[in-house]
């Protein structure tokens, strides 16, 4: 049945193992061209689950995600940080452009109160990128998690230990993180389409434009000068319920 060949092989969803896969929602750009070129959709996925998995904490695992979280900002979407580990550092946040007011912080009590946080802004259209760092979390939530993604077609970012890459995952990108030459190696664990067996290296600099280089190893989050400040109206105004 040619018809039906023809068909799956344009199947998003279908690409042959040699291949990268066809994305049926476009990536955002990570502002690395070595990185982008090696990503289904040529950049972080859309409407999909990304696992980062930092060697330690501040290696430079927000810096990476300056230049997309930039570009969604500047499109009017809300960022929304689920129970960060530390307060953002505006000035960091600002200088990589992207705008403090479309910084939405959801402080939780407790994991299940930021899983609900995390599904609710990923299926509001309102929010371009959604940013969690769970303690622990199961298979099924992660799926949930994936599944809100798809819904909303929201740029979703997990920071997990690298422990977790012994865990089965449902998401579409799985990247560790360690330095590697003064500079930071991304080994992709997991994506859709051909694995990669070789790391990707950024330099140290990681681009200095991104701009969210702060007091401490290079980790925006981690001042009590927050950007929740500047984005206290906006959260109010989220819906998330």
């Amino acid at each position: 049945m040619p018809g039906l060949a023809t068909a799956l092989d344009q199947h998003p969803g279908v690409w042959r193992g040699s291949e990268l896969a066809r994305s049926a929602c476009p990536g955002v750009a990570t502002g690395f061209a070595a990185l982008d070129a090696e990503l289904p959709g040529g950049g972080w996925p859309g409407g999909a689950l990304t696992e980062i998995l930092p060697q330690h904490e501040g290696i430079g695992e927000l810096r990476i995600l300056g230049p997309a979280l930039a570009q969604l900002s500047g499109q009017g979407k809300f960022i929304a940080w689920i129970a960060p580990p530390y307060l953002p550092y505006a000035p960091a946040l600002a200088a990589a452009g992207i705008a403090l007011a479309r910084v939405v912080i959801v402080k939780t009590a407790k994991d299940s109160d930021s899983l609900w946080a995390a599904e609710q802004a990923l299926r509001t259209a309102a929010c371009g990128g959604v940013l969690a760092w769970p303690r622990r979390i199961s298979y099924t939530e992660l799926r949930r998690l994936q599944l809100a993604a798809e819904a909303g077609g929201s740029l979703a970012l997990l920071f997990r230990p690298s422990e977790a890459a012994r865990e089965p995952t449902p998401a579409a990108l799985r990247i560790a993180l360690a330095t590697a030459a003064g500079g930071l190696a991304l080994s992709i664990l997991k994506r859709r389409g051909a694995p990669l067996t070789r790391p990707i290296l950024l330099p140290a600099s990681l681009a200095p434009a991104s701009g969210l280089s702060s007091r401490h190893d290079a980790h925006a989050v981690d001042s009590t000068t927050s950007a929740a400040a500047a984005a206290g109206s906006v959260s109010a105004r989220l819906a998330l319920a």
